[in-house]
Formats: C-alpha cells, structure tokens, sequence
C-alpha cells in the first residue's frame, strides 16, 4: 500500500510540475499559436510588472535586485496593497549594446492587483503590451551563462523557421526559487 501511495504522490508531483500546470493562475495570460520543436510561438496578454537594474551579471548584483523587489513588496504589503513576492515569472531582461549587455529585473503582478504610485526611484511600475513572444523551455538551475546558451539555440531555430525577431534582447522567465529540486526556465524572444 505504501509503494502505491508513493506511485500515486509521485504522479502528482510530476503533474504539477510539467507542461502548462507550471504556474497555473499565477502567471500571465498566454495563448499558444504556434509549437515547433524548438519552441513555441506564444501570444501574451497586456501585463503589469515591477522591475529593477540588475548593476551586472554578477551573482551578488542579481541577489541585490531581488532584494530592493522583495522590499518593496513587503513595503507594499505593509501599506494595505496586495503585491506579493511569490508571484511567477521572475524575468530577466539581457539587452546587448555599446559598453557591454544590461540587465534589469522584473516580477510579474498579477491582473486585478491594487498597486500604488511608485514612490521608489530604483522600482519601476512597468505595463508590457500585449505580445507575440518566441519561447524556449529549458531545465536545470537558472544562471546568466544558462540563458546565454539558450537564448542563442532559440536564436538559431528561429532564423531557420524564417521568423523575424529582437536581436538584441531577451528574458530569461524562472518559475522556481533557485533553490528548488526542479526548474522550469523558459527564453523569451519578442517578435520584430
């Protein structure tokens, strides 16, 4: 009985954690246009997102951009509004220019969610149109050099399907704490 029960959390668990269960309700809306081997073809709702400078691709910099995030949720919460640190994706933005890449990042806040005039000056309240976005899914922990490899893949599988896009910026989009067992990581190529 105890391997069954086992079988059947296990079941669960995978579930959960696979296909589009990945961030169920917490996520911003897509639809699914297209799906090649190599990614897929989504179309994004209009969302809100609060987003912060990330100084470098140095580990200690992106923890210091998540640190000013989750400060100013809390500060939020604490004021009777209803932005919350658990909320997914984590987006890291890469764009490529003259003195090397910048780097921002961004949480998404949910629709329907109450947010205040921004009083923070390295916090901005951001509303992305909606969007057709070019995605890439990839396991293992994230990292600067694993979106890197990946957004180039997707680079490359998308001039061979002929598909015009930004050359010069992509997300990098977790859905997990770093310190999870799993993580679903996805790229994110906005299309031109």
């Amino acid at each position: 009985m105890a391997q069954v029960m086992f079988a059947l959390f296990a079941l669960f668990l995978v579930s959960v954690c696979t296909g589009q269960d990945f961030c169920v309700g917490k996520c911003p809306h897509y639809k699914v246009l297209e799906a090649y081997p190599e990614f897929e073809v989504r179309l994004y709702d209009t969302s809100t997102w609060i987003t912060t400078k990330i100084d470098s691709s140095q580990s200690s910099d992106v923890l210091a951009a998540n640190s000013r995030l989750k400060d100013y949720a809390k500060k939020q919460t604490e004021a009777g509004f209803e932005i919350s640190s658990d909320i997914w994706p984590a987006l890291v933005k890469v764009t490529d220019g003259k003195g090397g890449p910048k780097f921002a990042l961004s949480w998404f806040i949910p629709p329907g969610t109450t947010t205040p005039e921004n009083s923070d000056p390295l916090v901005q309240l951001e509303s992305k149109p909606e969007a057709t976005v070019y995605v890439r899914v990839f396991g293992g922990a994230p990292s600067i050099q694993s979106g890197q490899e990946n957004a180039k893949k997707l680079r490359e599988a998308l001039i061979t399907a002929g598909k015009t896009f930004d050359h010069d910026t992509y997300n990098g989009a977790g859905y997990e704490s770093f310190f999870s067992l799993t993580h679903h990581n996805e790229i994110w190529i906005y299309a031109a």
